[in-house]
This record gives C-alpha cells, structure tokens and sequence, in this order.
C-alpha cells in the first residue's frame, strides 16, 4: 500500500505539523485493489521526465520528495528510506529524500548521483518515467542517456548559485536530444527566504541564454525540494508566485511526441517457420503501417504488400509506432537484419555523408579519419569523422576549433559512411536522426550524434563509370595489384625491405611503386606533424592514394610505421581485405636505436623530438600480420624471395 506516513522537515513547528497534517491526510482517488490499478492506468498518457541540472543542486531530493507527497512510496519503501536515512543522510534527524534515487553505495558517500535511477509512479492524470540523472560534468553519458528517450526536462537551479557551467551544458543537451519543453525549477528558496527579486533573476538568466535553443516552452517554479514548497500543493511562502505546482504541470504539459509521419520499420530478424511462413520481425519506429500497404526496402528499392501483420496475441489490421510486430508479405524480399522498411509512396532519404552534433563520451580522443562502427536506426556500417567543423562552448555557445574530439566536449562534425544509409534531421526524426558511434576494438560506446543536414555533395558527386577496368590494367600488366603494408619502427627496416622487394618484382618485368614515408611528408602531406590526429590524417591519404595506385594495376610498396591498429584497419577496409598484406617488420626497439641512422631516437631520449614512436608515443602491434620478420636476424634476400611468392 502506498504510505501516508508524516515527515518532519527544518521549518517551523507551525509548518511541520501543517506538513504532517496533510501527509496523514487519506489519500483521494487512489485504486484499492490491484484490478482497479490497471484499468486506471491502461488507458492513461505516459510521460518520460528527466531532472538534470548541476551536481547539489537538488535533483534527487526533488524526485524522492515528489514520490513522498504524491504518496507513490510502499511502506517497505519508506521503511528502508528511514533507515537509509539514519546511516547515510545529511538531513540530521529527518529522512533524506535524495537516498531514494541515489540507491548505489558511493553514491550515498559522495552524497551526489552517479548513474541514471529511473523510477515509475502514476497519478489520477498520467504515467510517468522519471529518470534521475547525474549532475557532474565527467558523467555527461549518463544525462544523454536518460535524455534520449524524455519528452520532458525539469531543469534545476539552486537559486543561492545561479546558473553555472553545468547547467548550461544540461539546458543545451536536453535541446540537442529533442526536448521541447522545460519546467526550471528554482530550488532551496527556503535558504533565501523565499526571495522573489533572486527567483526573477535565476528565471530571466536562464531565458536569456535558453533563448537560442529552440524550447517551444519554459515554465518556471519557485520550489523548495527538501521542504516541498510548490511540489505538489501551493506553498504559503510564495505569495507571489501564480502558475502551477510542479506536480500540476506535469499533469497538464503538453508534448507532441510524432515529429515525422514516414513510417520506418527495421527488420530484426527475418523469421522462416514451419510450412512455408516468411515473416519480417521487428518494431514500428515511427508512423504506421496496415494490411494491404505498399512497403519498399530502403536500400535496395524492393517492393511488396502487407498481407498480414502477426503478433503474439493474433492478427492485427494495423500497427503502430511502438508495436513489435511480424510483417508478412505477398512475396518474399531480399531483406534482413538491419534493413529499413518504408511506405512505398513515401522512400526514405539516403546519404553517405552529413553534417551532425557530437557528443564524444569517451576517454579516449576522437581523431578525424580513424574509423568507427556507426548505428542509426537498426543500420550498422563503418563511418568516419572527416572534419570537425567546430567546438561549441557551453558557456558562452561560441564556436571554437578543434582538431580532435574530447571527453564530454560538444561538436559540429562531417561524417562519411562506407555505404549509403536511410536518415532524417534529428529535429524532424529521433528515429533517423540519433546515432550513436562505436569504437571497432573495445566495442566501447564513444560518442552520440544527432544528424543536421544531408551534405549536398553526397548527391552531387557519383562514382564515374569507366571503361577499361582494374582486371583489364591487371591482364595488360600481366600480374594483380597488390598493396604490402610495410609497418613498424622507425629504423626497423621498412623502407629497406620494400626498396629490395621492388628492385626483385621490377627484374621480374612487374609494375611497381614504393610509397615512403619521408617521401610522401615531402609532398602530399607536407602539411602534416607527428601528433595523433596527423598520423591519423597521414594513413588516411596514403591508403586512399595506395588504393588508386593498386586499382591502376600496381604493385603498391608502403613504408610507413603506422603505429596505430584502428589506422591500419582503416587503411586495410579502403584498400580491400583480399588486397592488402600487411608486413610487421618486429625488429627490436634496442636494435632500431642502435641503428638510429637519423638520429631520432637519441633526440627523442633527450627531450628534443616530441610524439617519437617507441619513446614518447605508443606502437600498437599488429595481432595478426601477413607476414612477420625481425629484420636484424632474417636476410633480407630470404624475406624478398618470401614476400614476392605471395604475388598471385
């Protein structure tokens, strides 16, 4: 049973008993029985909040203090808050509200959130899903999870401090993830004695800088979260406050959750049952579909009709965005998992490149042209960031440059996909507009993206159809091309090792090139250094012109130390897996600086050469080369004579 236990609070005797009075008061409307509790809510709206704001200013307290005064807390509930109370709270004798979210050990000693609590509760009026989230910047992944899914965010301020960095950013995050509408709930007025020339401050403060941000509404309240002033009765202390208590506006807000009609299915799984059934699983994203429709595959142009739609529970005439359904149709299409459906009368736009704002949630630096595995929709591809255009400054919504993507950091970037996928802006689509990006080794979650725009060359510029092809450059030639990936440190032999392969396949009347390092830092990327996000952008040209190269029919020699796994993946997907033997030269660090023919590894132990491979900055071995060789104890004639027998 939902409690009415009293709560003592900081006011005065007067207030508290007032407070306790109506805690004890019954309850009205409530459902007695478990029967009378669905029928209420299966009919009922369901609304999905989040609170965010800056760390202390009252987010938890907020929700558990709501959760007390609507009487949504069990006795069992109340019980274990008490207790919590005693060993963890920082209310003295009284209980403390914030425990009921903030379930996890260190959040109760740190005494602030640290992960997303979600808690469900439901009124004579609505549903709601309340995700609590955390208030610290280095748990920004946190507030973009819980944001993602929420048509509401009651946005805190403690009113003593105003706005600060981190309310910007949460303010700017919400609008980013979609969310029209904001309740500020200006908080702890009961520590500035309910002051309305502060609350006026905090309030046209925050209209000032959310007015650029494309809220359709921002609803202030005067609140006090551990006393619960304005939460859900109208507080005596703000007489000068008109609108509505925060639980009233919860009620009453309405949002449009529909941005777009197109109707997006993607498939799950393709479901072959037992005599002949073919069905295509998977849930309405967005729109609906019915019995008798027109549907197109996105990618490929396939149509067919909707003969049935399946469900658990039988048939239906119609689905609906939300219903997880199987599609039968009256014929069977080249269609599976991560394959988009749609209306045939309305297709769904496709790029392969466009504009979008990033959320880079990881330790790890983003780099501009190092590949990720890209999901929008139920699509997967790889992608790439091909320019960061810009930072944006939470606090000041300048637009600053960037050449790398860092943790908690906000941009506006160009991606480019390795195959045309089905998108929409994510103003008009959350569906295909948000996209999240996944590093290819850890299959860690590193960023979160929100597509802006198709970028107009991705329409305009078409791969031109030639007429003498690689096979027929390949039979002139009378050999394949090839592309050997030469990697390792400086000194360990690259540049020797390709210089005697090619000086072997030329005797043998083959075409060959050899693309160097110090070669190619003297022309093409003559603009580039030796940082990260250089090595990157080096790798990327040089796969991309050894590519060209291999596609003319060549033998393609690099030597480069392309230090970094991620790089020579990237460079291996360019050029083709069948294409690219990748050569680890593993000689020895010692050995290569005892070489040290340039010099550089004895300026680099002294401090004068920066980001030196070995020294300074790492070398990734490869896990599983074509071919791998110490150089300073295999001839070079035996490793020649080896790598030309792997020439088809």
């Amino acid at each position: 049973m939902a409690s009415s236990h009293p709560v003592q609070t900081k006011s005065t005797r007067a207030r508290s008993g007032a407070r306790t009075a109506a805690a004890q008061a019954p309850a009205t409307g409530l459902p007695t029985t478990v029967e009378a509790l669905q029928a209420r809510q299966s009919g009922q709206d369901l609304l999905r909040v989040i609170t965010c704001g800056s760390a202390g200013d009252g987010k938890s307290t907020l929700l558990g203090r709501l959760l007390f005064d609507a009487r949504q807390l069990y006795d069992d509930q109340l019980d274990t808050l008490q207790a919590e109370s005693r060993l963890y709270g920082t209310q003295g004798q009284q209980m403390d509200f914030a425990l009921l979210s903030d379930s996890l050990a260190a959040e109760h000693a740190l005494g602030n959130t640290i992960d997303v609590a979600y808690r469900y509760f439901t009124t004579a009026k609505r549903k709601f899903i309340v995700a609590d989230t955390p208030g610290l910047e280095q748990a920004t992944r946190n507030m973009v999870s819980g944001a993602s899914t929420a048509d509401v965010a009651i946005m805190l301020v403690d009113v003593r401090a105003g706005l600060l960095s981190q309310t910007r950013r949460h303010a700017f995050l919400a609008s980013l993830m979609g969310i029209r509408h904001v309740a500020l709930a200006i908080n702890k007025m009961d520590l500035a004695d309910f002051s309305h020339d502060m609350y006026e401050r905090v309030k046209t403060g925050f209209e000032a800088f959310a007015a650029p941000l494309g809220f359709a509404s921002i609803t202030t309240i005067p609140i006090s979260a551990l006393e619960g002033d304005n939460l859900t009765d109208r507080s005596a202390h703000t007489p000068w406050y008109r609108g509505p208590t925060l639980m009233a506006y919860l009620e009453t807000v309405e949002v449009s959750r529909q941005q777009s009609d197109k109707m997006v299915y993607p498939v799950q799984m393709v479901n072959r049952g037992d005599a002949g059934f073919l069905g295509y699983c998977g849930t309405v994203a967005q729109g609906r579909i019915a019995v008798g429709d027109e549907i197109r595959v996105t990618a490929s142009g396939q149509k067919a009709i909707v003969s049935d739609i399946v469900t658990l529970d039988g048939s239906l005439p119609v689905a609906l965005a939300g219903d997880a359904v199987t599609l039968c149709l009256d014929r069977a299409l080249d269609a599976t998992r991560g394959d988009i459906l749609s209306h045939a009368q309305a297709p769904l736009e496709m790029t392969d490149q466009f504009e979008a704002t990033i959320v880079w949630l990881h330790e790890d630096q983003g780099m501009p042209g190092r590949n990720y595995e890209l999901k929008l929709a139920g699509q997967w591809t790889t992608a790439a960031i091909t320019n960061i255009k810009h930072l944006i400054n939470v606090d000041t919504m300048a637009h600053e440059a960037s050449k790398k993507l860092q943790l908690n950091g906000i941009y506006v970037c160009n991606l480019k996909t390795s195959k045309p996928v089905a998108f929409d802006a994510y103003a008009a689509s959350r569906t295909l507009g948000g996209l999240i990006l996944v590093d290819r080794y850890t299959h860690a979650t590193v960023a979160v993206g929100m597509i802006r725009h198709n970028l107009r060359r991705a329409q305009n510029v078409h791969r031109q159809a030639l007429s003498i092809a690689r096979a027929d450059r390949e039979q002139l030639n009378g050999h394949q091309g090839k592309v050997f990936w030469f990697t390792g440190l400086s000194g360990s032999g690259k540049s020797t090792l390709a210089n005697a392969l090619e000086v072997k396949l030329h005797a043998r009347g083959m075409r060959t090139y050899v693309l160097d390092g110090d070669n190619v830092r003297q022309g093409l990327n003559k603009d580039l250094g030796f940082t990260e996000a250089d090595r990157v952008e080096n790798i990327r040209r040089i796969a991309e012109v050894a590519r060209l190269m291999m596609d003319a029919g060549l033998v393609v020699l690099t030597a480069f130390i392309s230090p970094f796994k991620r790089e020579r993946e990237m460079a291996r997907d360019v050029i083709g897996a069948d294409n690219f033997v990748e050569v680890y030269v593993s000689t020895p660090l010692d050995v290569c600086e005892q070489r040290d023919v340039k010099g550089l590894y004895k300026q680099a132990r002294a401090g004068r050469i920066p980001n030196m491979t070995g020294i300074n900055s790492p070398y990734e071995a490869p896990d599983e080369p074509a071919y791998e060789v110490n150089a300073s104890t295999t001839p070079v004639e035996t490793i020649v004579r080896e790598l030309a027998a792997m020439i088809g």
